[in-house]
């Protein structure tokens, strides 16, 4: 198989999971608090993102360097660590995986479909626009950054570069959930929104964390790489290798 496509079926399977686990905690915390039971509250949806994007840096890394999000591929290819087409293909495969794992939820949870429109984000209560995306460019800028810290920076621990993702998405979705579910990423949200049939502001969820992303990429080079304006090579994006 051509190594490219390996490198898109990595990434639609890693935001499969993304999706599926991350906005199916909110499905089943509706589904416990429906019941009349606690539900598993922010702390646990939050969890739930953070560690099945641990998971997946870690089980695609190797492939695709496991971006599952189209924020950090725009990153990359502004900075040109890809060309664009494969940035383009890096995309579509991720809301490829997304859309999947949306219509999956539908039918796992029907009832939330209406309710919580299976986990896809919205703006929380009285929260602007502008504040909305505000707060999504500052998470996405943190996870980024951190991307870049810690699975491009070859003075880095590469091993741990998938549990500072990881913290890092598990910490945006605690402080962001309030404000606008902390997606920092458009095919997080893009899925359920399709399978739901939601898009309220949904252009927010594009706008925010692309920027953030782009200006964290730009920060990273100018100010913290080792060597400022050096790519990786086109046919090698991470995270998860070495830079060469």
């Amino acid at each position: 198989m051509n190594e490219n496509y390996r490198r898109y079926i990595a990434e639609a399977i890693g935001t499969f999971a993304l999706v599926f686990i991350g906005a199916g905690s909110i499905c089943t915390d509706f589904y416990l608090r429906n019941a009349g039971g606690a539900g598993i509250g922010l702390l646990g949806i939050s969890i739930a993102f953070g560690f099945v994007v641990l998971a997946m840096v870690y089980a695609t890394g190797y492939l695709s360097g496991g971006h599952i999000n189209p924020a950090v591929t725009v990153a990359f290819w502004v900075t040109r660590r890809m060309d664009t087409n494969l940035a383009v293909f890096y995309i579509v495969s991720q809301l490829v995986g997304a859309t999947v794992a949306g219509f999956v939820l539908r039918t796992i949870y029907p009832d939330a479909v209406a309710s919580v429109h299976l986990g896809t984000t919205y703006l929380g209560h009285g929260v602007p626009v502008a504040r909305g995306i505000l707060m999504e460019a500052v998470i996405t800028f943190l996870l980024v950054l951190t991307v870049f810290s810690t699975a491009i920076d070859r003075r880095s621990t590469k091993a741990f570069a998938g549990l500072c993702i990881g913290l890092a998405i598990l910490f945006g979705v605690m402080i962001g959930g309030p404000i606008t579910g902390g997606s920092m990423n458009p095919a997080r949200t893009f899925g359920p929104a399709i399978a739901s049939g939601f898009f309220q502001n949904h252009f927010v969820y594009w706008i925010g964390p692309i920027v953030g992303g782009i200006v964290a990429s730009i920060f990273y080079e100018r100010l913290l790489a080792e060597e400022p304006g050096a790519g990786l090579e086109v046919e090698k994006p991470t995270p998860g290798r070495r830079r060469r």
